[in-house]
C-alpha cells in the first residue's frame, strides 16, 4: 500500500464516521498507531480533532460544534439507548429513563453527566426539584444517530456494566 492510499484510508474512513476516535481509528484502518497519527498529520484541516472526555475523536471539517459533542458522547452504547429514549417518549424523569434503559441510576448518571456536559440532553427541575430528562436539541440528534454506530469494545464495556447492575441489584 502507498502512503496515498494509507492516507486516503484514514480520510474516507474519518469521513464516513466522524466522531471516531484514535484506537478506533486504528483497528478500523488496520495500520499501525504511528502511520494513523503521521497521517492525521498530514491530511491538516481535511481532519478535525477535538477531545472529549479524555479521548480525542476525529471529524470532517464540515462537522458544527454540537454534532463534534453530540457524535463523541453517541458513540457509547448506553449513551444512545438515552438519547432514544428520550427521542420517543419525550421529556422524561430520570428515575423512568433509567427503568426503560434499564441501567442503574448510577450508570445512568454517569452517562448523563457526559450527555449534559457536551449540550445533547439537559436536566429540567420541576418545583418539587425533581429531575426531568430533555433533548437540546431533538431533531439534530436524531439525524446524528443514523450516522453512528457504537463500536464492539463500547458495546462490551456497557453491556459488561450492565450485568454488573443486575447482579448488585438482586
Amino acid at each position: 500500500m502507498t502512503e496515498n492510499d494509507a492516507r486516503t484510508r484514514v480520510a474516507a474512513h474519518v469521513a464516513d464516521h466522524p466522531g471516531v476516535y484514535f484506537s478506533e481509528l486504528v483497528r478500523q484502518t488496520d495500520l499501525a498507531p504511528g502511520q494513523v497519527q503521521y497521517h492525521l498529520r498530514k491530511l491538516g484541516d481535511a481532519v478535525v480533532s477535538r477531545e472529549f472526555h479524555g479521548r480525542t475523536h476525529y471529524y470532517p471539517p464540515d462537522c458544527d460544534a454540537f454534532e463534534r459533542r453530540a457524535l463523541a458522547v453517541l458513540r457509547r452504547e448506553t449513551a444512545v439507548d438515552i438519547v432514544v429514549s428520550l427521542l420517543r417518549h419525550g421529556p422524561t424523569p430520570a428515575a423512568d429513563t433509567a427503568e426503560r434503559v434499564d441501567v442503574a441510576r448510577s450508570t445512568l448518571e454517569w452517562h448523563l453527566d457526559r450527555l449534559t456536559d457536551l449540550g445533547v440532553v439537559a436536566k429540567r427541575r420541576d418545583e418539587r426539584g425533581r429531575v426531568t430528562l430533555v433533548l437540546e436539541r431533538p431533531e439534530e440528534t436524531a439525524g446524528l444517530l443514523r450516522t453512528v454506530e457504537p463500536s464492539l469494545p463500547e458495546r462490551l464495556v456497557d453491556r459488561f456494566t450492565r450485568l454488573v447492575d443486575r447482579l448488585l441489584a438482586e
